[in-house]
């Protein structure tokens, strides 16, 4: 599937945050209380690690000292330094996180729609370009809206903004691997999504690949961001190593975490 333009990716990442943010504007202080399904975080949470990590990114594109800093400090706790970022930000008045977060998101899209299209930024990952990193802002933003959207008992409608995720999780699928400590598979796998709109199929890799991953972009893109058990999903493959895929598909960076467990282990 074609790389959408810089611009394009830039105003789905727009639009997303303004779908998430809606969800939260408006909201009565008590139920920015609310448990999400991450453990231990509530709704602030979920907008203070948005804010967070938005922040880090508006640094590492402006300011590679500066950023420089951040990785030394997540060094230096690399187990807690995400749910620290988090705790600082939930622990202010929902009106004041709220605003820093859609400022921060306004200064965010200047800088990458200013940013040179081949430059390489740095991050707690490999460097990115900034339409890479404006598309994994893009699905972290939607991974935790989904996460918000649970615990207010809202259902969100899936849009082809999804695509930018199945990407992500596509081209993580050696990380994924490596990640559990397990060797990459030697060979492309083929990949068909159907998209929420029920059109052609979002397709990667080799159309001849004799390993396959086919299902709903919906579902794939629960998978990779591990927002739902395997169990609960409608994804087939074929070959073996496309099935251990599914096993451990992610599209971040970091350790893989538990999951969510299966709608029938709840």
């Amino acid at each position: 599937m074609p790389l959408d333009p810089p611009a394009a990716v830039l105003a789905d990442l727009r639009e997303e945050g303004l779908e998430v943010e809606a969800l939260v504007s408006g909201l009565p202080d008590a139920a920015w209380a609310k448990p999400t399904p991450a453990p231990r975080w509530t709704v602030a949470h979920q907008i203070a690690h948005l804010h967070w990590t938005d922040r880090a990114a508006l640094v590492s594109l402006t300011d590679g000292t500066g950023f420089a800093r951040l990785v030394e400090a997540a060094l230096r706790s690399p187990a807690t330094f995400v749910d620290e970022g988090a705790e600082e930000g939930a622990a202010l008045a929902p009106a004041q996180l709220l605003a820093r977060w859609r400022a921060t998101r306004a200064e965010l899209d200047g800088a990458l729609a200013a940013a040179p299209a081949d430059a390489r930024f740095p991050w707690y990952g490999p460097p990115m370009k900034a339409a890479s990193m404006a598309s994994a802002r893009l699905m972290e933003t939607w991974a935790h809206g989904l996460d918000i959207a649970d615990a207010l008992g809202v259902r969100r409608a899936p849009t082809a903004r999804l695509r930018h995720v199945a990407r992500i999780g596509v081209r993580a699928r050696d990380y994924a691997f490596s990640v559990r400590e397990l060797a990459p598979p030697a060979e492309e796998f083929r990949v068909e999504l159907v998209p929420p709109d029920g059109g052609e199929p979002w397709v990667y890799g080799p159309p001849d690949a004799a390993q396959r991953v086919t299902g709903p972009a919906l579902d794939f893109c629960l998978l990779v961001t591990r927002r739902a058990h395997r169990a609960d999903l409608a994804l087939a493959a074929e070959g073996a190593d496309a099935d251990r895929w599914l096993d451990a598909a992610q599209a971040f960076a970091g350790p893989p975490g538990p999951g969510r467990a299966p709608r029938t282990a709840r």
